[in-house]
């Protein structure tokens, strides 16, 4: 029995923005590769989802979101999809302790 696809559907909104994922990312410094890795996820679905091939699931937002050290909103178009909840970066929340 196969899997049923878990990409989006033609015309529905990603849950991320591909711009806003690309500048956080080189904003921070890393590659594809050094960023896939860290959210233990493939450097092929990273550059389908940095290319706006492929839709960022929440977890995956929220992953790296994490290791970028910025708010998920970040990564998430200005509108046409619900606001995930933010998470303080991990960088944030250990400066606070």
């Amino acid at each position: 029995m196969t899997k049923p696809s878990m990409r989006r559907r033609k015309g529905a909104p990603f849950h991320h923005s591909p711009e806003a994922v690309t500048r956080a990312r080189e904003n921070a410094g890393l590659t594809q590769k050094e960023l896939a890795a860290s959210c233990e996820f493939s450097f092929q679905l990273l550059c389908d989802i940095e290319a706006g091939r492929r839709n960022a699931t929440p977890d995956k937002l929220r992953a790296m979101a994490r290791v970028l050290g910025c708010a998920v909103s970040d990564l998430q178009p200005s509108n046409g999809v619900t606001r995930l909840d933010d998470e303080p970066p991990a960088a944030m929340a250990r400066q606070a302790s």
